[in-house]
């Protein structure tokens, strides 16, 4: 990765301190964009990841998601990185490559030793499958209505009428290389479900029992392949819809305990 510009983010929802890193891949030179604010916890931070339609900036600018979980991360004391990773991607193999990057920026120019990854939907999706891909870079995971398993994800998204559901599969697609036919090693490397093991963190999953947009039989599935983890936590919400997940705090303050900060 290669850092293009360090800038100060100023007005509207944007809290004091906030700065925009500016950065080229070094897998392809693509530019992009994160948001870092520094927190009183040199070494800890929480790392969040947009869902799908969103940007880099999706905890600042959307009001729900700001009011609940912006003060549960900065009462921690916590630094928090919010990452654009080229858009619509779902962890595909170049966003997994930048957030890599971003990961040992952290590290390297911010003092990072823990790293929570805490997101929903697709944010969620991409957390579970960095956990899989590079479990030494992740010390925690909070995934909030998530899918375990892209390729048996992506053929229900297909199956459905919803319009927004073939615009996901599409960009699954298109971020993967192919569909699961085409490219079906990529899509196992990227599932959470087939590559369980390495989910050796603490782990909390969360998923609405009505969910329209990423069904529950995807954390079901997995939360039956984890079972008797320790470390693993799976929370139903009987009626709930895709956000229903995201207006859950506790677990964070549950999983901050877990790493003893």
């Amino acid at each position: 990765m290669k850092t293009l510009k360090l800038s100060e983010v100023k007005g509207g929802s944007f809290p004091p301190g906030l700065l925009r890193l500016d950065y080229e891949s070094a897998l392809d030179g693509r530019p992009d964009w994160a948001l870092v604010l520094p927190g009183q916890k040199k070494h800890l931070w929480v790392i969040v990841i947009h869902g799908h339609g969103s940007a880099g900036d999706q905890l600042y600018t959307r009001r729900d998601v700001r009011e609940t979980w912006l003060p549960v991360f900065i009462k921690s004391g916590a630094g928090i990185l919010t990452v654009n990773l080229r858009g619509n991607s779902w962890m595909g193999p170049a966003a997994a490559f930048d957030m890599r990057g971003l990961v040992s920026y952290l590290r390297a120019e911010q003092g990072m030793r823990q790293s929570i990854f805490c997101s929903g939907s697709m944010g969620g999706t991409s957390n579970l499958i960095y956990g899989v891909l590079h479990p030494e870079d992740v010390s925690g995971i909070i995934a909030r209505g998530a899918a375990s398993d892209p390729a048996t994800y992506l053929q229900w998204c297909r199956s459905q009428e919803k319009p927004i559901l073939h615009q996901i599969a599409s960009a699954i697609e298109s971020s993967y290389g192919g569909t699961p036919e085409d490219v079906p090693e990529t899509y196992r490397k990227h599932s959470a479900l087939q590559n369980s093991a390495k989910l050796s963190m603490p782990v909390y999953l969360s998923h609405g029992g009505a969910d329209l947009i990423i069904p529950v039989e995807q954390s079901r599935d997995l939360a039956e392949r984890m079972k008797g983890s320790g470390k693993f936590v799976y929370h139903e919400i009987p009626g709930g819809n895709h956000d229903s997940p995201l207006y859950e705090t506790s677990s964070f303050d549950c999983l901050l305990g877990q790493l003893g900060v």
